[in-house]
């Protein structure tokens, strides 16, 4: 059982930067393979980024590719999202999730057993 915490949103207006946080509990964090998703108001979870265990291999939806970066520190327990160039399309709760099953398929949402609640990030002027 892992507990996931994100932290990190906010307002931010467009062409800005984040960087969202998921903290999780646990001494199996490094087992993980870890995920972001997100949701836009009236539309389904969606993937956005993942990294694997050792953040060798990382996964990036093409609406995100080039301006956002996954990045975990297992000492830390921790995985990162860096958003830079922020649009108004990318305003959403953002959520991470791991998967301790080893699948290759980290765009995939059922791959993940694990979820947080959630931040929220707004782009707006």
């Amino acid at each position: 059982q892992v507990q996931l915490v994100e932290s990190g949103g906010g307002l931010v207006q467009p062409g800005g930067s984040l960087r969202l946080s998921c903290a999780a509990s646990g001494r199996t964090f490094r087992t993980y393979d870890m995920g972001w998703f997100r949701r836009a108001p009236g539309k389904d979870r969606e993937f956005v980024a993942a990294v694997s265990t050792s953040g060798g291999r990382t996964v990036y939806a093409d609406s995100v590719k080039g301006r956002f970066t996954i990045s975990r520190d297992n000492a830390k327990n921790t995985v990162y999202l860096q958003m830079n160039s922020l649009k108004p399309e990318d305003t959403a709760d953002y959520y991470c999730a791991a998967d301790p099953s080893g699948s290759p398929y980290l765009s995939i949402r059922r791959t993940y057993n694990y979820w947080g609640q959630g931040t929220q990030v707004t782009v707006s002027s």
